[in-house]
Order: structure tokens, then sequence, then C-alpha cells
């Protein structure tokens, strides 16, 4: 069993440890209280028991949360008083240098908590530490003088999240809708240099990723890109070829059309192969100035062409990306494995989705995709024209930001709707399930904790719109004076941006499932617990829709994914409440409204369910299936993304995709406990553990991760049940 110390450093459970804390604190009160040595034994034994049971590395501070209600269980309340006055001594002697502590033990490597933060960021490497020192230095200025303290301890004692406080002493914004159209059509200035319309389709392309570098670096979220933006330019190579091709064969003598253009339509197909692989390869091998690749969503969407001549141009691109992501990238080892970006977004239509549809081809490709590299995602078009209105009445299909956070209709003061060059203020999220225990099963309290929690929110909310506030475009001119967000002069704020809807700030919810269960002991699948989650939701929808009001401000309910938060949450819970069967019994909690991943319940009633629940959410939600090997049953496949079509606007298939660099095993690596009970990854052919020795792929918060999950996170895949 291992142990996470106060700096985030794993070692070795030493319960000896236990035992002599205790008799020091024994020694030091008068004799008449003493308790006897197999007293202390026995506290340790019951507290090392404890440890065990919880099946998973424990922090220093829970363990001395035991010890302080044993010693207390066994009536020795004046060594606990004695106990609990020497811990908090220490700690504040501890709390003159945290952020030293930190800094230091992520350098050495030794922060576990740190080295399982984000599962696509490896914390061995400098550029990565460089960003996580950067990032302890922002979160110690935050927690001391940036925010208030009730919200900085609630965020701490695990009431919300205030996400991404490692960037917030910066004034950086969440996550965009890249204006790549406006970009390569009118032209943008990258580091100083001028990068005026690029005359090919591979030149975009290579244009496309250098944008997608630079936004990645002036912001902290996800991004998004769609390839309608580069289809343009497959009209302009086409052309460039033809005259090239023809001012060739005419030399030759050789003035047939149709040679000419099948000779060209060749050499077409062979650039849309560069420039896609091009952004496939730069994508994935490009370090953003917080060490990691950039969190990027290509949208892939027939509907936003121009005209028919544009979408065949655009099916052309989608179809290479398709067969390139099909083919995946190259490990060290030199085998083809799953890459973790850029995501993919499909858009299910009825030019595609049904068997002899026009473009149905392409859906099929799509499903070999998914089946193999877990991508591309689903957006039904059908579903969205109902749930995205605008004030005209109108519906849209569009993308979201990265994974799942969703823009809500605007339309500008010309009367036309606009997404591309919008963005996200920041996120706050509430601990739902936190709400519900502290009620007691009393609905009249569970509101007014509810309404407390809410204002505590939206106040840490507003925090980050006023941190926004006065930003000059000049702190990133990729975004606000070169084209991405929009074309602002040097030396203007950006404040007429942060109102009147033109972007969002996102109030995240979480555990919607322990909530329900923890208030009437019923499931979100039973229709009692279906009713008052339901009732939750429309709740939430509530407050922010009167902040809105109020402010001006686009306020917008966020199905957040919890990425190491859950593992967090979950821990905070224990304390506070215990082990709760069917609650807090897990080292995770569930993410936004989903349906609890130990559920049994097939793919198609869960999307069935969750699309209530995911109408009721949108600044952003995705749902999933939990699916087997599919890759022989791609009937099955589209059987599902059909039923994606006519019932849920967004949601994704997990499979799995996994490679053992020792052994060369192609298949599911397993999760295994080890001697000291922590859960590792385990080859099944060779049991290699060595994490760098392996490649695992998981979707664990719309993004694909690859293997650098905590505790928690690491739980909540292996207890996945599947759909189908």
């Amino acid at each position: 069993m291992k142990i996470i110390k106060r700096n985030g450093a794993e070692a070795v459970f030493d319960n000896e440890k236990i035992f002599n804390a205790v008799a020091k604190a024994n020694a030091a009160i008068d004799q008449s209280d003493r308790i006897s040595e197999k007293d202390i034994k026995r506290i340790t034994d019951k507290v090392t028991k404890k440890c065990n049971k919880l099946g998973r590395a424990v922090s220093v501070e829970e363990v001395q949360d035991m010890v302080e209600r044993e010693i207390m269980g066994a009536g020795a309340f004046t060594l606990a008083k004695t106990y609990i006055t020497y811990r908090y001594t220490r700690e504040l002697v501890r709390k003159s240098n945290t952020t030293d502590d930190k800094i230091m033990s992520l350098i050495e490597c030794n922060n576990e908590e740190v080295k399982q933060e984000n599962s696509n960021k490896n914390p061995t490497v400098n550029s990565v530490q460089r960003d996580y020192m950067a990032g302890e230095v922002s979160k110690d200025i935050t927690r001391r003088i940036l925010l208030p303290t009730d919200i900085v301890k609630a965020h701490e004692d695990g009431l919300i999240h205030f996400h991404d406080a490692d960037y917030f002493a910066q004034h950086m914004h969440n996550c965009d809708l890249v204006n790549l159209e406006d970009m390569l059509e009118n032209g943008t200035v990258i580091s100083g240099t001028m990068i005026e319309k690029p005359h090919s389709f591979s030149t975009a392309c290579n244009i496309a990723t250098q944008i997608i570098a630079q936004v990645a670096s002036n912001q902290y979220g996800g991004q998004s890109i769609s390839l309608t933006h580069l289809a343009p330019f497959v009209k302009i190579s086409r052309e460039k070829i033809r005259r090239a091709v023809r001012e060739e064969l005419s030399a030759v003598g050789i003035t047939d059309e149709q040679s000419i253009s099948r000779i060209a339509e060749k050499r077409l197909r062979e650039e849309i192969n560069r420039g896609v692989q091009c952004i496939q390869y730069q994508v994935v091998t490009l370090l953003t100035t917080n060490g990691q690749a950039p969190f990027i969503t290509v949208f892939m969407y027939l509907g936003e062409a121009r005209d028919e001549e544009e979408r065949a141009d655009l099916a052309l691109i989608i179809e290479e990306v398709l067969e390139q992501r099909i083919k995946g990238v190259k490990n060290e080892a030199g085998a083809w494995i799953t890459p973790a970006f850029p995501k993919l977004i499909y858009v299910l239509e009825e030019d595609n989705v049904r068997p002899g549809s026009k473009y149905h081809y392409l859906t099929k490709l799509a499903a070999r995709c998914t089946a193999k590299r877990m991508v591309p995602d689903y957006i039904s078009e059908k579903i969205m024209l109902e749930n995205k209105i605008d004030k005209n009445g109108e519906g849209h299909c569009y993308t979201c930001m990265g994974c799942r956070s969703f823009l809500t209709p605007y339309v500008d003061e010309c009367g036309k709707p606009k997404y591309y060059g919008r963005f996200n203020q920041g996120v706050v999220t509430v601990n739902l399930v936190d709400i519900g225990l502290s009620a007691e099963g009393d609905m009249e309290k569970f509101y007014k904790i509810f309404d407390e929690r809410m204002e505590l929110c939206h106040r840490a909310l507003r925090a980050r719109h006023e941190r926004l506030l006065g930003t000059l475009s000049d702190a990133a001119p990729i975004l606000w004076q070169y084209g991405a967000l929009t074309r602002l002069p040097k030396g203007e704020t950006i404040d007429k941006y942060l109102y009147g809807g033109y972007s969002t700030l996102s109030l995240g919810y979480a555990g919607l499932w322990e909530c329900v269960m923890a208030l009437n002991g019923k499931k979100l699948t039973e229709p009692e617990g279906e009713e008052l989650g339901i009732e939750i939701m429309k709740l939430l929808n509530k407050y922010t829709a009167k902040w809105k009001v109020e402010e001006n401000i686009d306020y917008s309910l966020y199905g957040t994914p919890l990425e190491s938060t859950t593992y967090k949450f979950a821990k905070c819970l224990q304390k506070r409440f215990g082990i709760i069967e069917g609650v807090t019994d897990k080292n995770y909690i569930t993410n936004s409204y989903h349906v609890h991943v130990t559920e049994p319940i097939d793919a198609f009633d869960k999307l069935s369910l969750e699309a209530k629940f995911q109408a009721l959410s949108p600044g952003g939600a995705i749902s999933y299936v939990e699916v087997p090997d599919m890759q022989n049953n791609i009937d099955a496949v589209l059987g599902i993304m059909e039923y994606i079509y006519d019932h849920i606007m967004y949601a994704e298939l997990n499979t799995k995709s996994d490679f053992c660099q020792v052994c060369g095993y192609d298949g599911e690596i397993l999760i295994e406990k080890d001697e000291d009970g922590k859960l590792v990854w385990e080859c099944p052919n060779c049991h290699n553990r060595d994490q760098s020795k392996m490649n695992v792929a998981r979707r664990t918060c719309g993004y694909i991760g690859t293997q650098y999950w905590n505790q928690g996170r690491t739980q909540e895949i292996q207890e996945r049940v599947l759909h189908l």
C-alpha cells in the first residue's frame, strides 16, 4: 500500500509512523490520561485496516483524520486534543513553504498528484515541468491574493472546483472556436511575420498547424477548427494543378481534356494526402508552451459547405482525414498506434446517415475509424438544430470548443449567426454530491444549501470574468489582433467581447447520479431518480438564466468532464461523510449527468435517457457508450450512429486501443493491483507494468488520454461495464 505525502510524493505506507506519532502525543500528557501501548497498537491496526480497505493510495491528511477518530473512539479525549494541537502546529509551519516543496518534488519527479493530473502530459519532460512550476506559482498567487478566502476554502474542501487556477494569474481565457476562414482568406501574423493567403491546399494546411500551435500557447483550454475552412483551397490547388498538367501534356502534343482531368485529379489527391498528413503529424508532434500537444478538435460537417462543388471538395478532405486516422501514427517502436490528437467530430446528417444517401460512404469510413481509433465523435445535425435555436428562431449546427464546451446561439449586430471567433471565459464546477449529502434527505435543506453554493459559484465565476476585464489585445496578438478570435487594434481592451453573449462563462456540475442517490436512494435510471435529476438540472439552468439577465453575461450550464477532479471530490466526500454505499464508496464520482459506469444498461437505453439531460446542459456535455472490439462488427457501429442521429445531440463510442512495446501485444492492456494495493496497468501477454514501455489510450473526459491517470480515474476506467 502507498501513501501520498503532503508535497505530492508517493511513499510506501509505514504504520510504524502512526504508532510513533500517537506514542509521542501520549508521552506528552499526564500519566493519568495516558493509554497503554496495547491501546496504541490497536489504534494503529484499525487505521491500517481502514487504509487497506480503501484499495488505493491514501493521503497523509486522510490517515491523520482516521487516527483522530480512533483516539476519540477509544475515549482518550486528552490524548486526542494533544494530537490535534500538535498536528495544527505542524500545519502552520508547513504552510510557510508549501509551494517550494511542491516545485522541488515535481522537478525530481516525486509528485504523484502532478504525475497523474493530466493524461496527455509527461511530467518527466522539462517543458512540462516548467509549465507545472509556473502553475504552482500561479496557484499560490491565486490562493493568497487573487481569490476571496471563502472561495479558496470551498475549492480546497471540494465543495466547488475552481478550474485552471494554474493559469488564473495571467489574463487568459479557456477555450474557443478559431476563425480559420478569416485567417486563411485575409492573412494573419505569426511571431511578427506576415502570412498571406495561401495558394494551395497543402500550404493552407501547413499554415493551419502553425495557427493551432500559436492559439494553444495563448489560452489554456481546447480549440476547434473546421475542415470547411480548408475546402476552398482544394479548388485553388485543382486549378493550379490543371494548368501545370495542361502545359506539360501540350508540350508533348496531348490536349485531351479527359487525360488532363485524370492526371490532375490524381495529383490533387496526392496534395490532399500531404496536407492532411501535415495536420495529423504536426499536431501530434508539436509541443506548445505548456509542454503538450495542442488540445485541438477538427470538425467535419458537409452542411457548412457553401455549394455542391465545395461540398464535394470537403468530402475529399474528410475521406483523407478518416483514412489516415484509421492507419494511426507510429510510436517509437515503429508500431501503428492511436494518437490522442486531433480529436475528430463528424456530423451525422440526412445526406450521409442512411444507407443509400449520397455521402454514406464517408459514414461507413467514420464507423471503421471509430472501431479502430475511438474517433470521430458524432454530432446529430437533426437534434442540434432542435436544441440550438437563436433569437431569430433558427436552429444551428456547429462544433464544440475542444471536447464538449458549446457556445450558446448568437446573432451579431447584422442579424447573422456567429460561432467562429468566439470563446469561453472559464469554468467553476459545483460538487452536487456534497449538497445532496449535506441535506441529509431534507429537500428544504437541500434547496437552502443549493442556493448558498450557487452564490459561491456565481462569485467565483465573476472572479474569472473580472480577471479578463481590461485585458489588452497585446496580451495575445494571434487571438485578438490577427484573426483567430477578432482583429482589434493594438492597445484596445477585449471588454466588449465579454458581454452580450459573445463569449460564455460555464457553471459546471458533477455527480448528479450520486446526488440523487443521496437524496432519495434512487438511480437516474429509475423513474423517481430521473424525475429528481431533471428537476436539479432545471434548477441549475434557472440560476444561470437569472445571472445572465442581471449582468448581460452569457452564463451557461456545462457538464464538467472531471479529469483529476473526480478523485479529489471523492476523497473530500469520504473525509466529510465517510463511506456511504452507492454514494461515496468509490474513489471517483460520476461525470456530469452520466449513468454510473458500473450500471448495467444497453447502449440505446443509455443514449435515450442521457439525451434528456444533455438537452438541459446547453454549455456543453457529451454522452458515450462503452463497447468491446467492434472492428469486425461495423454494422453494429453504424446502427449506434443512426440511433445517435435520431435521439441525441452529441455522443461517442469508447473502444480500446493499446500496444505493449515489450512483447508487441496489440490488444487491451488491463488494470491490476500491485502488492501495495495500487492500481497499475499490465500487459496480459508478458505482464509488463512499465508505463513508459506501453501505449494505452482511453477516452476519459471527451479527449483521448494516454495513460497518465490518478488512482480515482484508473478505478473508474477499470469498473466500466460494456453497453453493447
